[in-house]
């Protein structure tokens, strides 16, 4: 079984319930409790904070139900639903919920759910992981008649210039020049490592010296985050900052 933590929130306007399932929780060690919320509501403003993998989620709540708040969800979240009643079963199966368990439930019960999750978000990070590894190293690239392979780890930049793009290389002075646009380019190039920061530039984000304002410095050259994509630039920031 996986060792992975799985971040979960409990959500159920029973005090007795939440305790309930508090108690199972903190005896599972692959799951993190981060909260207890009584409503629906007051799930939604936590996660918009603070997002979880994995909700433990009653249906009949006042105001907004479970099976209404799980149709918000972000696609990453997942949700295990707790209820008194079983007429809710199949439409918990139809917003494709990990599992659905009837009240009252004992641990044993619970732990089958959880393994389900943890089967789950095993897989499915692991998954991740993979594409991670099988990202691109490098790309070929035609430039005066020949297919140059260019090794992406060494890539500072990338400069688009109307049809042509530049491409900025550790150690070279002279850069290489490719018919191509900045936006097919864009499309090739591994996310996690590179971002579009301007209409005519495309950084590689491990090779950044300095953020001066709203200008990146890498080799020397100042290049501007414009408006269009500060917002994804500032959340990578704030994402890699002490």
């Amino acid at each position: 079984m996986s060792t992975i933590k799985i971040t979960c929130i409990i959500v159920d306007d029973e005090p007795m319930a939440l305790n309930l399932v508090e108690s199972y929780v903190e005896k599972t060690p692959f799951l993190e409790l981060k909260q207890k919320c009584s409503s629906a509501m007051e799930a939604m403003e936590f996660i918009k904070n603070e997002p979880v993998d994995l909700l433990f989620l009653d249906i009949q709540m006042p105001d907004l139900t479970g099976l209404e708040f799980s149709k918000m969800l972000p696609k990453e979240t997942r949700v295990i639903f707790t209820t008194a009643f079983d007429q809710y079963a199949l439409e918990g199966f139809k917003v494709e919920a990990l599992d659905y368990l009837l009240k009252p439930f004992d641990y044993a019960e619970f732990l089958g759910a959880a393994n389900k999750a943890n089967t789950w978000f095993a897989l499915v990070k692991g998954k991740h992981k993979n594409i991670l590894s099988e990202e691109k190293e490098f790309l070929f690239v035609k430039s005066e008649y020949k297919q140059l392979r260019i090794k992406l780890a060494d890539v500072l930049y990338f400069e688009g210039l109307k049809d042509y793009i530049k491409i900025w290389l550790k150690d070279n002075p002279k850069p290489i020049l490719t018919l191509m646009s900045l936006k097919s380019l864009e499309e090739e190039l591994p996310e996690t490592h590179f971002m579009r920061v301007h209409r005519s530039f495309i950084v590689s984000l491990k090779n950044i010296e300095v953020i001066e304002r709203s200008q990146i410095i890498i080799n020397e050259q100042r290049i501007t985050v414009s408006e269009q994509y500060k917002p994804k630039f500032l959340a990578f920031i704030n994402n890699n900052s002490l």
